[in-house]
């Protein structure tokens, strides 16, 4: 069998197309395929109306190696001319329009860079620069998100990450049920969580029944605008980071007048009243224990942030307002200012809590791909481009079909 014989069946090449010649250097570890159309080829437009060729161009594409040789496909592709005057370059079977690789090639890289630890040593398995690697990513997303469906879509999580040093973030919406970034875009304000929401096509958008959030201003006017029939549930475990948050203060407070007293039995205890006892070391266990049933403040602002656990697991809403009622009587008579305000902050924002009983969703799937977001960020030491950061986060997270057609 002649080289170009074996070339054109393993390749797929079938008329008009055709292998004309393989060039191989051995010394260079590369193929050169050259392919070209039979002579008098013709090519039509829909209507099936035949249109003259205008020119050729020369084009090449990186595909699969040919026993550990990079192998390369080159063609002088004809440009036809329409009616209308204008030109435009044929499709060729083998890549898609506009691509530098081949749809082989495509496929196989897309799987090894997502199947890498870092994007670094997956261009380095497939001999890329950091520019072909990222290109690359960027059409396999553009090609997933244009047959992504988001039928059926009913909870969706707005959430914030962080993007550059500062005060600078990105929003991103995420698919609670399939665990998957919809979209992002830069900000965080109600600007942005618009712009999130009109990411999705109408007909979806109408359809979804609530969407998880903290508490912040922006995200929630965003929602009563653009999507208004959603029902805004707000994070518990935002909940649960505003108490510990209030906590810590207290202890820090209470820590800083003993320890001038000579007592440090605050001293290194962090830990020990952010996480929930049953989370804790044996160690932290024992030391919470000790300090828990005590007169301290900061034991005191423990229970009230340990008590509002309960509320999560209300069986009904008459039973969740009369456990709100109930807590927040008692957190605004405690006498602990961190505390006083996180529970004016949540009565505040009472109907967004309550939602969670009848849609008991929360932006847990969101905050395990915002671990996966900081994982790629850390990995690329930072973006410093938003549409590279975009790219990176909906190849790796976007739950997509990144495959070329």
């Amino acid at each position: 069998m002649k080289d170009t014989e074996l070339y054109a069946q393993l390749l797929g090449i079938v008329k008009p197309w055709v292998v004309k010649g393989v060039k191989v250097d051995v010394g260079g570890k590369k193929v050169e395929v050259e392919l070209g159309c039979e002579a008098g080829t013709w090519w039509g437009n829909a209507e099936g109306e035949r249109l003259p060729i205008h020119d050729h161009v020369e084009r090449n594409w990186r595909h699969l190696d040919t026993m550990q040789f990079e192998t390369v496909l080159v063609a002088r592709v004809p440009r036809v001319k329409y009616p209308d005057g204008k030109v435009e370059t044929v499709a060729v079977p083998w890549a898609e329009r506009g691509g530098r690789f081949t749809r082989l090639f495509e496929a196989w890289a897309v799987t090894v860079l997502r199947a890498s630890a870092t994007v670094e040593q997956g261009r380095q398995l497939l001999r890329l620069s950091w520019e072909a690697a990222h290109r690359l990513m960027e059409r396999a997303v553009t090609r997933g998100l244009a047959v992504r469906s988001t039928e059926g879509l009913q909870y969706v999580g707005l959430d914030e990450k962080s993007f550059l040093k500062g005060q600078s973030f990105v929003s991103t919406m995420t698919d609670l049920e399939q665990g998957r970034v919809l979209e992002v875009v830069p900000g965080r304000d109600q600007a942005s969580g618009e712009a999130l929401w009109e990411s999705l096509p109408p007909a979806q958008r109408a359809g979804v029944a609530a969407a998880a959030m903290d508490m912040a201003a922006g995200f929630a006017a965003a929602t009563r605008t653009a999507a208004p029939q959603a029902v805004i549930v707000h994070d518990k475990f935002h909940v649960s980071q505003l108490l510990g948050e209030a906590v810590d203060q207290v202890r820090r407070m209470e820590a800083k007048k003993l320890s001038a007293e000579g007592d440090d039995r605050l001293k290194g205890t962090r830990q020990t009243w952010l996480f929930n006892p049953e989370n804790l070391s044996e160690e932290r266990a024992a030391q919470f224990a000790a300090l828990a049933g005590t007169q301290l403040k900061t034991a005191r602002a423990w229970y009230y942030k340990d008590l509002f656990r309960q509320f999560w697991h209300s069986g009904g809403l008459w039973e969740a307002e009369g456990f709100f009622s109930h807590w927040y009587a008692g957190a605004i008579r405690c006498h602990l200012p961190p505390i006083n305000r996180v529970a004016r902050t949540l009565k505040a924002h009472l109907e967004g809590l309550l939602a969670y009983v009848t849609h008991p969703i929360s932006n847990a799937v969101t905050e395990g791909l915002n671990s996966k977001i900081q994982s790629l960020k850390s990995a690329a030491r930072g973006f410093r481009s938003f549409n590279n950061y975009r790219t990176r986060i909906l190849f790796f997270c976007g739950g997509l079909n990144l495959q070329p057609l």
